[in-house]
């Protein structure tokens, strides 16, 4: 009797042990389900991801958390205070220069929202974030997510403007479709600081040498260079889609059309009258039609303003994004977000600008629709003999 009494307690004894190391497992499995994690993800996977506790502050800059030792990068740039429930995050800025959330400036003292698909950059449009929330934890997927971070960074070059960013491997400059005399008269011109290196091909992360950056890169190498001033700078689109094909850009720090006001109008008109010189400096403008203006959405960070011949006779239109980029209500003419800033102190964009994109290929003179590309560069070659219009 007492040997089976003292087996059925070492029974019960068992299953309590048992069932009370399985209860935390089962408890924590329950309360992730519940309760989603918000991670802070560097897009060039130079660290592993930074948990954000739900409704507390953390505060980031240059500092072992973020690997950041650029010193225009404060040690409290930033103030993050991440909503589980409602799936963004709030970012102040704290520092000096210029922290950004898809390229519009957030502004010392100022706070704005971060959801999953935006693209937070610490300070001065460099070391790229996005927030991810999630019910899953991410610790022990964390190499893995540094892998998928780093072949997103290497993703191609953006169809509508791969024209002016810098490849990722260095290579020599592709020569232009045509001579270009217009750029010969300005050799005379100062020659600029000495260029950056380009980012060197290799597995540690260049968060510098990330493509959107490429034309902060170009437009200081004197090689690219053909015209500047004290206030703008003209440099050869690397992937002209025209015959001429010139960008415009300030050497004032402007990322977009978004974060452009009133007190910018002038700069853009100055950048105007720039172009307009570039033209009559051109041999063929009296036989080629000219536009400026600018990509409702473009991909490359920094203002600039494209300066570009109608024939669109180059071997870079390869794709319809290249076409309708140019010929499509996407191309915003120049006066016209001169005159937005003047009535209404800033640019809008339209709702749904993207699907101008997608649109069916069509003669930007005779607006005849063409099947491919290679038939509507064939089309282009029977308006070439009279000016564009």
């Amino acid at each position: 009797m007492l040997r089976v009494l003292c087996g059925t307690v070492s029974t019960v004894t068992y299953r309590y042990k048992t069932v009370q190391h399985q209860l935390p497992r089962a408890s924590r499995s329950s309360v992730c389900s519940k309760m989603p994690s918000c991670w802070l993800i560097r897009e060039d996977g130079t660290h592993a991801p930074l948990l954000l506790h739900h409704l507390k502050t953390l505060v980031l800059g240059r500092g072992p958390e973020t690997k950041i030792k650029d010193q225009k990068c404060s040690r409290e740039q930033v103030e993050l205070r991440a909503d589980c429930n409602k799936g963004y995050v709030t970012v102040k800025q704290l520092g000096v220069n210029p922290s950004s959330v898809d390229s519009v400036t957030v502004g010392k003292g100022n706070q704005v929202t971060v959801r999953p698909g935006q693209r937070l950059h610490m300070v001065n449009q460099l070391y790229a974030y996005t927030v991810k929330f999630s019910e899953d934890t991410i610790a022990p997927k964390a190499s893995k997510h540094r892998s998928e971070i780093n072949q997103r960074s290497k993703r191609p070059l953006s169809e509508v403007e791969e024209d002016t960013a810098e490849p990722a491997p260095p290579h020599k400059d592709p020569a232009p479709p045509h001579k270009d005399p217009a750029l010969h008269q300005n050799a005379t011109v100062n020659s600029a600081s000495p260029p950056k290196k380009a980012a060197p091909t290799s597995d540690k992360p260049q968060p510098a040498g990330h493509w959107s950056q490429g034309l902060k890169v170009s437009m200081q190498d004197p090689k690219m260079q053909v015209y500047k001033d004290e206030r703008v700078v003209v440099i050869r689109d690397k992937y002209p889609k025209a015959r001429y094909h010139w960008l415009v850009l300030p050497w004032q720090s402007v990322s977009s059309l978004k974060v452009l006001q009133a007190e910018h109008r002038d700069l853009l008109q100055h950048m105007q009258h720039v172009g307009e010189q570039m033209i009559q400096k051109c041999p063929d403008a009296a036989r080629l039609k000219f536009r400026l203006g600018y990509h409702a959405i473009p991909s490359m960070s920094h203002i600039h303003l494209h300066v570009i011949s109608q024939d669109f006779d180059s071997p870079c239109l390869k794709n319809k994004k290249h076409w309708n980029s140019f010929t499509t209500d996407y191309f915003i003419n120049s006066e016209d977000v001169i005159r937005m800033l003047e009535t209404e102190g800033r640019v809008s964009v339209r709702e749904g600008t993207e699907e101008l994109l997608k649109q069916p290929l069509r003669c930007h003179i005779c607006h005849r629709e063409q099947n491919t590309i290679p038939q509507l560069k064939q089309h282009l070659t029977t308006h070439l003999h009279t000016p564009t219009h």
